[in-house]
């Protein structure tokens, strides 16, 4: 789950990391107020929107003078705005945070991963602040620096004033950029975190070091323990399609192209993406059901798949193991009876029952094409398509 960047700058404050004074607005006037609070000549005007690239894409503005404030509030708010992670479609401004402006030193780049490889939580940091971190570690990989964190001890002292000092934070600034990094650890740790981006960090010129973006996402198998950051949600930021995914426990992604995918297991569901694309298909979606589907689950699966104007054929690929495939065959005969189904339909059962979901299917009267294999169904759903 993603925050917007003032809620997550309000959360890094709880924990003591530094961070600029601002407040969320969602209207001009708003704007306006908010400015009056803060204590510095320039305000900056900010986008909130689930991506980043905001300032590339004019979402960041420099005010002056209230009546900049509100002649950019006016502009922003309500304007779509496209950056090189929102796609065409770009994503509409609802909200700004109104913050005061900073006498910048310079830029630096902090963030916390799990690494997977040695599942362990990774501190990594550059010298080369507001710029993507992934641009750094294809150029110049060389000024990316990594501390990794034993769990059972958590992120050491040493470790954090070694990093400061290898991205050239100055020396009278270490201890400051140290505690910065312990409390951002603090909450990656405490509130279950996937991801913390400090991008930039920057030192100040009355000495301080602070965020002054902050990417925070949480996993959401723990958000279960964290109401608190479950308040935070903006549904207005998600697909229609994944929040209703969301209430059936289905792990749905929305993709960009026309064959809607059904499978029991995200193994399964990304080699099924793979093989269609080797067909020379476009999966419009990711979508597990998981293993223990109920007939009402699969329906509701199926709807939320149909909904994607985008879609032009469906396969379903079940290896029924503790999902049976009578089970399966059920919900797709329910969902294509509420839905009234005239698309392209290749099902591929193979399992546990899967000789009555076979039969379910076959008595069903319905237009489905049945795959003898996952390769079967990939081809024969590409070309119906097609």
């Amino acid at each position: 789950m993603n925050i917007h960047e003032y809620q997550g700058k309000e959360l890094l404050r709880s924990y003591g990391v530094a961070v600029p004074n601002g407040q969320v607005a969602f209207t001009p006037e708003e704007a306006v107020e908010a400015a009056k609070n803060l204590n510095s000549d320039v305000k900056v005007v900010k986008a909130q929107i689930h991506a980043g690239g905001r300032g590339k894409a004019g979402g960041v503005k420099l005010a002056k003078s209230l009546d900049e404030v509100r002649t950019y509030a006016e502009e922003l708010l309500g304007k779509t705005l496209v950056t090189h992670q929102t796609g065409p479609e770009g994503k509409e401004i609802k909200r700004l945070l109104i913050e005061e402006g900073s006498d910048i030193k310079k830029e630096f780049y902090v963030g916390l991963v799990l690494d997977r490889a040695t599942s362990r939580i990774v501190l990594m940091g550059s010298e080369e602040g507001g710029t993507e971190i992934e641009e750094v570690a294809a150029k110049t990989p060389e000024k990316i620096f990594k501390e990794t964190i034993d769990p059972a001890i958590g992120l050491m002292p040493f470790q954090a004033r070694r990093l400061a000092f290898n991205i050239n934070i100055p020396k009278e600034l270490i201890n400051k950029a140290a505690k910065f990094m312990t409390g951002l650890y603090q909450v990656f740790v405490e509130k279950d975190c996937s991801v913390a981006e400090i991008n930039p960090l920057v030192t100040t010129g009355d000495g301080q070091v602070m965020a002054l973006d902050a990417k925070l996402n949480f996993d959401d198998n723990a958000l279960y323990r964290h109401k608190d950051i479950m308040e935070l949600r903006d549904l207005s930021e998600e697909d229609e399609k994944e929040i209703e995914a969301s209430k059936y426990d289905l792990s749905y992604i929305a993709l960009d192209g026309n064959i809607g995918c059904m499978v029991n297991g995200a193994g399964l569901a990304m080699s099924t993406m793979d093989i269609i694309k080797h067909y020379g298909g476009d999966p419009a979606n990711f979508l597990d059901v998981g293993g223990g589907a109920t007939t009402e689950k699969v329906t509701e699966a199926f709807k939320i798949i149909l909904s994607d104007k985008n879609v032009k054929g469906i396969f379903v690929n079940i290896f029924g193991g503790i999902m049976k495939c009578d089970v399966i065959a059920n919900g797709v005969v329910e969902a294509s009876k509420q839905v009234g189904l005239n698309l392209p339909l290749v099902v591929r059962l193979e399992g546990t029952n899967v000789e009555l979901g076979k039969q379910i299917l076959e008595d069903s009267g319905l237009n489905i094409t049945a795959a003898e294999s996952m390769a079967d169904g990939a081809e024969k759903i590409v070309s119906l398509v097609k």
